[in-house]
């Protein structure tokens, strides 16, 4: 069972990036029981934060979803890279941990969760290795990988030949798009690769995967039908697989989903007509922190599509915000913000400011002043455009939502948790 325990006793000072630097050593434990609240100053800016209440109602917003669609819960690990938020979401009823890398799934194994699906291709006599061995060691670990080449099967099979590890390695055969990433692009090339896996001893392939997060449209609807069409790509290989026998003894595992179609993979899979019983995997990981960009438009448009989604109470929250002080206003449409690259992920767009507050003016923060826009970041430094008469002034406290978590989780060694009155509650460790 995991067990992150451990990480509690880790040992953080004022070298950890977001803790006060005049800190000596102190476990990571004992973050929540100082008392320190971000709108006293009792914390460094910029500052990376998770509201723990949002944190737990997207965990629950999820689960209810689960419940209504039948589907299962796989989450992408590589998010948030932090075993205490896995444990939360394994709570939370999610079957297994999703992850990119050997490196993540070290990690995830380590704090003993059971079962893992690495949503990529194994290549490396190492990494395959790693695989195989921990397979070795423990009967009960349930592990999946993916292939989309009879290369891939055979550079699997000959390690798994040699390693001998007492079971097959589960394998998931992987389809893709034409233009996109991995993954098989016809259906021709599909039978070749689940022939391959079926004929291979020492491999068990056990169902279908793809990840339509990529997949472009000219707009929404143009997208969603695109979506569609690669999962009735992936369905078809599954029925053309079960109808030769290709698949190993048990259910049949049918996974996709990022975190912007899941409900289009749950019921698309669901209707799938195979002659054993189907575990349909969705593999959303922002779920649980949501966004106040990217992720936040996709559930607008997942919520007019799903109408189990629409009755499952308040949406989910952004969990995510990054604090940070004005430095400068050295134009009158200008503010210099203490905050950089370093600090936000903005691979799909600018942090988008949130919240304004002046200790001694306000009691709790309030919206930013209108106007207010990110234009560009520079390592240390946010510039943000803003009207003229904005009231900013330098030392005021401004919180910044991201767009796409996943590129800010991996600036922040130690996140902090925090009330809705950003008092402290506690802290996570990520493992990039």
């Amino acid at each position: 069972m995991p067990d992150t325990d451990a990480i509690a006793a880790l040992s953080v000072d004022g070298q950890t990036k977001g803790l006060p630097p005049g800190q000596g050593s102190m476990r990571l434990g004992d973050v929540g029981a100082r008392g320190w609240n971000v709108l006293a100053g009792d914390l460094p800016l910029p500052l990376a934060v998770l509201k723990r209440d949002a944190l737990q109602h997207n965990a629950v917003w999820m689960r209810r979803f689960l419940e209504a669609t039948g589907a299962s819960l796989s989450p992408h690990g590589k998010t948030s890279m932090s075993p205490e938020l896995f444990e939360l979401q394994i709570e939370q009823g999610a079957w297994a941990i999703t992850v990119a890398t050997v490196q993540q799934a070290r990690v995830a194994r380590d704090f003993g969760f059971p079962r893992i699906l690495l949503a990529n291709q194994l290549i490396g006599a190492l990494e395959i290795d790693w695989a195989l061995d921990a397979l070795a060691a423990d009967p009960e670990f349930d592990f999946y990988c993916l292939v989309d080449s009879p290369e891939t099967v055979a550079r699997l099979a000959g390690r798994a030949a040699a390693k001998m590890p007492g079971r097959p390695l589960k394998v998931l055969l992987e389809g893709g798009t034409p233009g996109g990433r991995t993954g098989v692009r016809t259906l021709d090339e599909a039978m070749a690769v689940a022939r391959a896996a079926a004929a291979a001893p020492q491999l068990a392939l056990a169902g279908v995967e793809g990840f339509e997060g990529l997949i472009p449209g000219v707009d929404a609807a143009a997208q969603d039908a695109a979506v569609l069409a690669f999962l009735d790509f992936l369905v078809e290989i599954a029925e053309r697989a079960d109808g030769e026998a290709l698949f190993a003894a048990g259910e049949i595992l049918l996974t996709a989903g990022g975190s912007a179609f899941y409900d289009l993979v749950a019921r698309r899979f669901a209707a799938a007509t195979l002659s054993r019983p189907v575990r349909v995997v969705t593999r959303s990981g922002c779920y649980l922190t949501h966004d106040s960009g990217m992720y936040q438009a996709f559930f607008e448009r997942l919520g007019a599509r799903e109408a189990a989604a629409r009755g499952l109470g308040e949406a989910p929250r952004a969990a995510f915000e990054i604090w940070t002080y004005v430095q400068s206003r050295p134009d009158v449409d200008k503010a210099i913000l203490t905050m950089g690259r370093r600090d936000s992920g903005a691979d799909v767009e600018w942090p988008t400011p949130l919240l304004w507050y002046r200790p001694g003016l306000h009691e709790a923060p309030v919206a930013a002043p209108a106007g207010s826009t990110v234009t560009g970041m520079n390592d240390q430094h946010t510039h943000m455009a803003i009207a003229p008469d904005a009231p900013y002034a330098v030392g005021d406290m401004v919180a910044f939502g991201v767009s796409h978590p996943c590129t800010t989780f991996d600036k922040w060694d130690v996140i902090c948790t925090v009330d809705d009155g950003y008092t402290v509650t506690g802290a996570i460790k990520t493992y990039f």
